[in-house]
C-alpha cells in the first residue's frame, strides 16, 4: 500500500525543522547504506547524533504520533528514529534499491523490521527540479514529489530511487517502521475498513439532530469496528 499523509507537519513545525537542519553540519549519506545500497547512494545525511538532529527527530516524532491517518496506516509496532538527507549539487541522487530488512539502531541496538518505508517531504517541490522518489510496485513506476510537511508511506519490500535533483536542493525526513500488521494486503484492509466506519460514524454525527439525546451508534457500526478489531486480533503481533 502507497499511502499519502497530507500535513503530516504544521507550517510553524516545518520552519523550525528546517531552520535546525540546515545550521548544522552535514555528512556523506553513505553512513547508514547497506552493502549493495552504497554502490548507488550519493546524498548527504545529518548526523543521529547531533543536537540539530535530535531535536528535528523529537518534533516529527511527536507529529506522527498525533497524526490518525498515519496511526490506522501503519499500525506502528516499532519506528526506527526518523533520520534527516540532503539532495543537490554532486550529491544529488540515490538509485535503485531495497531498503535492509531489519535496521539495527547503532545507538540503541534495537532492531526494527522494515515493513514500511516512509519519506517525510521538508522542500516546496518547486524549489527543486527532479528529486522524484520512483516507487517500483505492481502497477508500474510510482514517481513521487510531494508538498513540504507531506509524508508517503510504502512496503520496505519495493524497489525504489530518488532521481538526480538538477536544480535546487532537495530536504526530506526518512524513516522505517515495523508494523503489528506484517503483511501489506492486511494492512490495507483494515485501513480501507477503518476508513470506512470513520466515514460512516461522521454521517451519523451529521443526523444526530434527528436522534434524541445520548443515542448510542448504529448496530452496524458497531458490527464493522467489532469485524475491524477481531480481524486485528487476528493478525497483530505484539
Amino acid at each position: 500500500m502507497l499511502l499519502r499523509i497530507p500535513h503530516a507537519l504544521q507550517p510553524d513545525e516545518l520552519a523550525q525543522i528546517r531552520q535546525l537542519i540546515l545550521a548544522a553540519d552535514w555528512t556523506d549519506g553513505r553512513v547508514t547504506a547497506g552493502s549493495q545500497s552504497a554502490s548507488v547512494k550519493n546524498n548527504r545525511q545529518l548526523p543521529e547524533a547531533l543536537p540539530a538532529a535530535q531535536q528535528a527527530r523529537q518534533m516529527v516524532s511527536v507529529a506522527l504520533a498525533r497524526n490518525p491517518m498515519f496511526v490506522t496506516g501503519a499500525l506502528p509496532k516499532s519506528v526506527y528514529p526518523p533520520l534527516f538527507n540532503r539532495y543537490g549539487g554532486e550529491s544529488n541522487h540515490f538509485g535503485d534499491h531495497i531498503d535492509n530488512a531489519v535496521r539495527t539502531h547503532a545507538a540503541s541496538a534495537r532492531h526494527v523490521r522494515t515493513d514500511i518505508s516512509c519519506t517525510l517531504f521538508l522542500s516546496d517541490p518547486a524549489s527543486y527540479d527532479g528529486g522524484e522518489l520512483v516507487v517500483q510496485d505492481t502497477y508500474g513506476e510510482q514517481r513521487i514529489k510531494f508538498e513540504a510537511g507531506d509524508l508517503v508511506m510504502y512496503p520496505g519490500s519495493s524497489v525504489h530511487r530518488v532521481e538526480p535533483v538538477t536544480r535546487g536542493e532537495r530536504l526530506a525526513c526518512f524513516f522505517w517502521i515495523e508494523s503489528m500488521v506484517r503483511q501489506d494486503a492486511q494492512r490495507r484492509l483494515l485501513y480501507d475498513m477503518d476508513m470506512a466506519i470513520t466515514a460512516l460514524r461522521q454521517k451519523e454525527l451529521q443526523q444526530a439532530a434527528d436522534k434524541p439525546a445520548g443515542a448510542a451508534e448504529s448496530p452496524e457500526v458497531v458490527r464493522l469496528t467489532g469485524c475491524y478489531h477481531n480481524l486485528l486480533r487476528m493478525w497483530a503481533e505484539v
